[in-house]
């Protein structure tokens, strides 16, 4: 005897159908990333700072990305899944030749590098003196199609080259002059609490092609100094640099500079050790965490086109303000009309 074919029986295969096509979508893996919205965070409840006197009444956020490892799914239904979201080649956020394990490890020492540097530019400007002499060069980032990619990372300090000490940056340029293209250049790196030491084939510069690159972006290192104030700064499973310039500002904040002088301050970028803030990445999906946590002023690097891009996506409620330096953002928030 033949089972009756209902409209009931139809309607459960296709939601069956659906069902399974999802799961199988959402177990496919994609070569991309998607950047996402994540509500940004106030900042005082993640710094201690020892014998703290918050000033004022306002409130500083730090934003930050949520990066998913697109599935077909993602990708499918990402119009409604993941508003605002930007999309990212996979190399671009795990080089070819790292693992994602490591490039997660290497996100969060620059942000534990970032949380120091932070703490000792806001002390150095209240008048501290933390910031001591130059004891390397610090790399910024690295170009994901060099061979450094699988062998240096982001927060790393140089501290030699073919045996020969690089304090300065003109050290290290000093030591890998000689260096013909394609050849290796062995580095002595500062990796956290460790040291290591790693063979990097260089690439020719694209603009002067017989001058050698190892791969990475540097700027000069410095010893910090022991802070004579403690200050603990605990942003957990948070990584990569960004939270430097609203880190700065609440350490300034909580010992008695007010910084917000009464409005809800968003703030992103790179905090360097000479005071200046470099560009950061996600600036869409950080200006619209800003947009969801109420924030009235946004401080935005100038630097990669940030502020003008911050611009596009502000609405009518938030104010961008394009800094440069600590010192900028500090001036141009006292520069705000009083609120009433």
């Amino acid at each position: 005897m033949k089972k009756r074919i209902t409209p009931l029986r139809v309607v459960g295969a296709l939601v069956g159908a659906l069902v399974l096509a999802i799961f199988i979508l959402n177990r496919i893996q994609t070569d991309k990333y998607l950047f996402t919205v994540d509500t940004a965070h106030p900042l005082a409840p993640f710094v201690h700072v020892q014998g703290a006197h918050p000033a004022g009444t306002g409130e500083l956020f730090y934003v930050d990305v949520d990066e998913i490892h697109a599935s077909e799914l993602d990708l499918l239904l990402r119009r409604w899944l993941h508003p605002h979201s930007t999309e990212v080649k996979a190399n671009l956020i795990v080089p070819r030749g790292t693992t994602s394990r490591q490039q997660l490890k290497a996100g969060f020492r620059e942000m534990a590098t970032s949380q120091q540097i932070a703490a000792a530019v806001a002390l150095q400007r209240l008048g501290y003196h933390v910031i001591g002499p130059k004891d390397g060069v610090f790399v910024d980032n690295v170009y994901s199609n060099a061979p450094a990619a699988a062998k240096v990372f982001p927060a790393d300090v140089i501290v030699a080259a073919n045996g020969k000490p690089t304090k300065t940056l003109a050290a290290l340029h000093a030591a890998v002059a000689p260096v013909k293209p394609g050849q290796v250049v062995s580095l002595r790196i500062r990796r956290g609490a460790k040291t290591v030491v790693e063979d990097i084939k260089t690439i020719p510069d694209p603009d002067a092609p017989k001058r050698a690159l190892i791969g990475v972006l540097v700027e000069q290192d410095a010893k910090i100094r022991k802070p004579p104030i403690k200050i603990s700064i605990n942003l957990a499973g948070v990584g990569g640099p960004s939270a430097g310039l609203p880190l700065a500002l609440e350490v300034m904040q909580e010992l008695g500079t007010d910084v917000t002088h009464g409005y809800k301050v968003a703030a992103t970028g790179q905090i360097h050790l000479d005071g200046t803030i470099s560009a950061i990445g996600g600036i869409e999906q950080k200006t619209w965490g800003a947009r969801d946590a109420g924030a009235q002023v946004f401080l935005v690097p100038v630097d990669g086109g940030n502020a003008k891009d911050a611009k596009k996506y502000a609405g009518p409620n938030l104010k961008i303000i394009p800094v440069t330096s600590l010192k900028q953002a500090v001036r141009a928030l006292a520069a705000l009309p009083k609120l009433k």
